[in-house]
């Protein structure tokens, strides 16, 4: 006969429950990005710029790559969204990026920041990032390296490719939540750190291909900021990794070639349904 005790949930119990209902809230998030279809300023980098559309397309919002200081307030002050990329950064860009922060800052509106080949290596574009955390984005995401040095650990970063796994950076980025409600950390598992909620959530899947697509990770920043706009920081940040682990590990059971792949992993982006969602996302809650 149990004893009242073992009728109790356990901690680990509670930690699934916890997790089921936060996927449940990534799909009300997906119906919402669907039915919305926001419109999300991308100031990105011209290796990204097509293919972060192309994603925001197939997701279903409706991206903008407005990047020039001229038009850069009066955009910013219409867009659901920002997304903020430092791949590779010209002058007018960066001034953009300033001026579409501000003004989004002033507005409430979500925005994301993407430091890409954050180090003490690219000196200009790292400065750019230091100003840019001071407005408190809603979430930073980036690769292992970027954020382990953003959040003050020095590594060697090879390019803008990480030479870290997310696994050894989530615990000393916590500190980075002081400037942002949500910190997402890409990798072979992907790492959300949510000030809201105070937990870290692990998710798994994808492909190992992925990374050898340029501008996955970019557009997965513009596709937090799309979910951003029609959701809270942390649900957005679990939709859009969750969308791209299944869209990942999907497109990878159809082919194993990359050129395939992409597009595979674009129509699996576009083919995402709640069914999908439940079928396959793989999420955890860490203590």
């Amino acid at each position: 006969m149990n004893q009242p005790e073992n009728l109790l949930p356990t901690h680990q119990d509670s930690l699934m429950i916890q997790a089921d209902v936060l996927l449940q809230k990534a799909i009300e998030a997906w119906a919402q990005l669907r039915l919305q279809q926001p419109l999300v300023q991308c100031i990105t980098n011209s290796v990204a710029s097509n293919y972060a559309a192309n994603v925001l397309l197939a997701a279903g919002a409706s991206p903008a790559m407005i990047d020039n200081p001229f038009e850069a307030m009066s955009f910013a002050s219409i867009a659901a969204a920002l997304s903020i990329n430092l791949g590779t950064p010209t002058t007018e860009q960066m001034q953009a990026m300033q001026i579409s922060a501000e003004t989004v800052v002033k507005k409430g509106t979500p925005w994301v920041l993407d430091p890409v080949g954050y180090g003490p290596f690219l000196e200009w574009r790292s400065e750019m990032v230091d100003q840019l955390v001071k407005l408190k984005p809603t979430v930073i995401r980036g690769n292992a390296s970027e954020i382990s040095t953003l959040a003050g650990s020095q590594v060697i970063s090879k390019g803008v490719d990480s030479t870290l796994k997310s696994t050894e950076v989530y615990i000393q980025a916590k500190s980075l939540l002081q400037h942002a409600e949500c910190i997402a950390i890409s990798g072979e598992s992907d790492f959300i750190l949510s000030k809201e909620l105070n937990i870290v959530i692990q998710i798994n899947g994808g492909s190992y291909l992925q990374p050898k697509v340029t501008a996955t990770g970019c557009a997965l920043g513009a596709l937090i900021a799309a979910y951003s706009a029609v959701s809270t920081p942390t649900i957005a940040a679990i939709a859009a990794h969750v969308h791209f682990a299944i869209a990942g590990k999907l497109a990878f059971s159809k082919t194993q070639s990359v050129g395939s792949f992409n597009v595979a992993f674009l129509d699996e982006i576009y083919e995402i349904t709640a069914e999908k969602i439940n079928k396959y996302a793989d999420i955890q809650i860490l203590k």
